[in-house]
């Protein structure tokens, strides 16, 4: 994928951001869109009425924030856990664009409200469990198997997994850290079985992301999020979703993007690497941070996978 221009080298590309109605998949719609290119966002939540997670967020707000970054904002409603509607998406984008699909972002989640923190596996709700899985990785499955042939056609392609974490270190819970392992062994899935095709996959990861949820669980906003600082010192250490964007930006303008098909990468490597900041002209590394403060009583984070 070359640069066409140094502030919007995504000029004439296409997009999907399968569940950008809000958090990291957001920052990445509006980023790829502020980089030129036209963007079909994705999600349940719509002007038609919310998703079961009963947030106000919807997908043509984040469609109407990349227009005005830039690029062109699509909206479509779309539960990626329904084959048929992920192929009514696909078709779309093929009849609209010509068949063109350049990047792919699997960033469905939706997990938050069924994953338990408090219990092992032999203690959970196994209905609970096995629906977090059908929602956090089943979606970019099904998502995968109805987009990649576009890309496959045209012999050209980036497909990015939204996971947490790019080691091998257990995240905590049993099903979230199923599903978020599980999203960066598909990065690697397809990335061998594109690779033929010039197709690149790859996971990325966040550090602490000041999702719209967690500034609400602190009760600050955006411009007053340091104020939450005093609750959580690692909260100082976070980043806005628009640092996730720019990281996928610059992999989707990376003309030897092939080099780094199969790796699980992260925010605070790639913003080394690129030069891309955060919005207030920093670059967080929460691997930094955790090896400095957090490694003595929780363990290192390990080597990348």
């Amino acid at each position: 994928m070359n640069n066409n221009t140094p502030t919007r080298p995504l000029l004439g590309k296409v997009a999907l951001v399968a569940g950008g109605t809000r958090g990291g998949g957001r920052g990445i719609a509006v980023e790829l869109g502020a980089a030129g290119a036209t963007v079909y966002v994705t999600g349940r939540s719509s002007s038609a009425g919310r998703s079961d997670l009963d947030r106000p967020e919807t997908i043509e707000e984040t469609a109407a924030r990349i227009t005005a970054a830039g690029g062109l904002g699509v909206p479509v409603r779309t539960d990626h856990s329904s084959p048929p509607e992920v192929r009514a998406l696909i078709d779309r984008i093929a009849a609209e664009q010509g068949g063109r699909l350049d990047i792919l972002v699997n960033s469905v989640w939706g997990g938050d409200p069924l994953t338990d923190w408090a219990h092992p596996l032999w203690e959970q709700d196994l209905d609970r469990g096995l629906r977090l899985l059908r929602r956090a990785v089943e979606t970019h499955v099904i998502t995968s198997r109805y987009a990649l042939p576009l890309m496959v056609a045209r012999r050209d392609g980036l497909v990015i997994e939204v996971t947490d974490g790019n080691t091998a270190r257990y995240r905590g819970s049993f099903f979230y850290d199923l599903a978020k392992s599980a999203v960066i062994r598909l990065a690697v899935a397809q990335a061998a079985e594109l690779q033929e095709f010039d197709v690149a996959a790859v996971a990325l990861t966040p550090g602490f992301l000041r999702t719209e949820a967690l500034l609400e669980h602190f009760d600050v906003t955006e411009s007053t999020w340091r104020d939450a600082v005093a609750k959580d010192p690692d909260f100082g250490h976070s980043e806005t979703p628009a640092y996730l964007g720019r990281a996928v930006v610059a992999l989707a303008a990376d003309s030897a993007i092939m080099a780094k098909t199969g790796r699980a990468l992260a925010t605070w490597d790639l913003s080394k690497e690129y030069g891309f900041t955060d919005n207030d002209g920093s670059q967080p590394d929460f691997a930094a941070h955790w090896a400095a403060a957090l490694e003595p009583s929780l363990g290192p984070l390990g080597a990348p996978l």
